[in-house]
This record gives C-alpha cells, structure tokens and sequence, in this order.
C-alpha cells in the first residue's frame, strides 16, 4: 500500500495544509489508507482523512500557528523557579487538555505521582503541551523525560524546552496506535488520549497499554467537553476503562479531581 500513487497523493495533499503539514508522515499514511478502502473518490478520502485528524489533534490547539519560537524564547529568559513556573502556565493555556489541569496542577501530580518514587524515568504519551508542568512533577534528580506527540513542529519545540528546563529528554512525533514506544520507564503518562485514539481505533486503547513498559501507568480521561459542557463523560469513560482492564493482573486506583478522571496502575 506503500506504494499506491493515490496514497502518496493523498498523503501530499493533507500535508500541504497549513492545519495538518506538521503531522507525523506514519499517521497521515495509516489514516489515509483507511479512508482510500472506504471512500468513492480520493477526494472524499482527503476531506474524511482532515476530519479524522482534526477530532484526534486539530481540535485540542488554540491556534493553527502555535506560537512555538516566542514560547521558547519567554522560557529561556525565565530567572527565577516562580517566573518560570509562571510562563510555563501561559503557554499551556494553548492547548485544551493543559489548560483544563491548570486549575488543579499544583495538586495533580503531588497526588497522582504520590508514593511511586524515585520516579528516574518519564514516557509522556500522546503529551500535548503536558511536558511543560515538569516542575510540578516530584521526579527524582537528573530524571530523563521522553514525550510523543503526532505533531513533528511540537516535537522539536519540546525537545528544546525540555534543555532549556535543565532536563535530560527527548521528543519525536509518532504514531503510537501503530508504533507505540517500548523503551522502559519507571513512569509513562497516557493524559485525556485514550478517547480520541480509540476514535481511530477501538481497539487501541487496550493494546497500548499492554505495550507501554512502564512500572506505573497514569490514565486520565476529561471529565467534560473541550466546550465545558458536563454531559455525564465521567460515568461513561469510567465504565468502558474498568471493564476494558478487569482482566488484567495490575493494580489499579482511582483518583478524582475536578474535571479529569484518573488511573493509577501499577503493572
């Protein structure tokens, strides 16, 4: 399928916007092809491939030019811990899923990390601007950090703002329903994903998470829509999640806040 001319078409023409040039090369084919099987003309194909893209990606950023050069020039400038604490909340008012936690970010992660230490390894799955709250995170000193986003531009961003934070990481685009990570980690972090991967794929949800090698996973699902709108989601990803693990050996506690549901598993 590699080699199909109308997948490689199809694949150049959503590259060429502006909204989706930036998405890994992997996930754009993978969606692609999909959509070529189901759909009567490539045209169609191309409109329902930007779709599926934008519930899964398109939808969570403020704007289509995220700002990323002057974020990492305001964060480089940073002095002190409270400056930098301070620009980092700025930026991750840009993404939905960051700028929802931000209310509850001094409390998440001192609760949902609490316990796990020494935390010497970070896998931040499907991250978004998430690696951004590091300094709230209580990892152990010189902790290496590696985030995966579907967005290569953000990748490059994270990659250096995790420097510019004094932090031993790295951060690449991929697409994990087809290639999720196996490298080891004491922590891996699967933050408000889960729904929009399994939008693409049902299945996927389970799968990943018997391929993350972490000792500890953290999933979290929105508790309301991007809009604010409570529409009973925590009852809903609540019971799909604990049906979908119960059969798996880990041992899995459930932490409440407001507006995000999480799991805590230990694998």
């Amino acid at each position: 399928m590699h080699d199909d001319p109308r997948l490689s078409e199809l694949v150049a023409q959503v590259r060429s916007s502006r909204k989706y040039g930036a998405i890994s090369e992997q996930l754009v084919r993978r969606i692609g092809a999909a959509e070529l099987n189901k759909r009567a003309t490539l045209k169609d194909a191309v409109k329902a491939t930007k779709n599926a893209l934008h519930q899964v990606a398109g939808l969570y950023f403020a704007s289509e030019r995220p700002a990323y050069e002057v974020w990492l020039r305001q964060i480089v400038r940073a002095g002190d811990d409270a400056t930098r604490r301070a620009v980092l909340r700025s930026i991750m008012t840009h993404h939905a899923s960051t700028r929802e936690r931000l209310p509850i970010l001094d409390a998440f992660y001192a609760r949902v990390l609490a316990g796990l230490g020494p935390l010497r390894s970070v896998l931040d799955l499907a991250c978004g601007l998430n690696p951004l709250s590091l300094p709230w995170m209580p990892l152990a000193p010189g902790a290496t950090y590696h985030a995966v986003d579907i967005y290569e531009d953000l990748a490059r961003f994270l990659q250096a703002a995790l420097a510019a934070l004094g932090v031993t990481g790295s951060a690449e685009a991929r697409d994990i329903i087809a290639d999720c990570p196996t490298d080891e980690a004491d922590v891996a972090l699967l933050l408000k994903a889960l729904p929009c991967l399994e939008q693409l794929d049902r299945a996927s949800g389970l799968a990943i998470l018997d391929t993350i090698n972490a000792r500890y996973v953290i999933v979290s699902f929105p508790t309301r829509t991007v809009g604010g709108r409570n529409i009973g989601m925590r009852e809903h990803y609540a019971a799909r999640f604990e049906a979908m693990i119960a059969h798996r050996p880990w041992r899995v506690e459930r932490i409440e806040f407001t507006g995000e549901l999480v799991y805590r598993i230990a694998k």
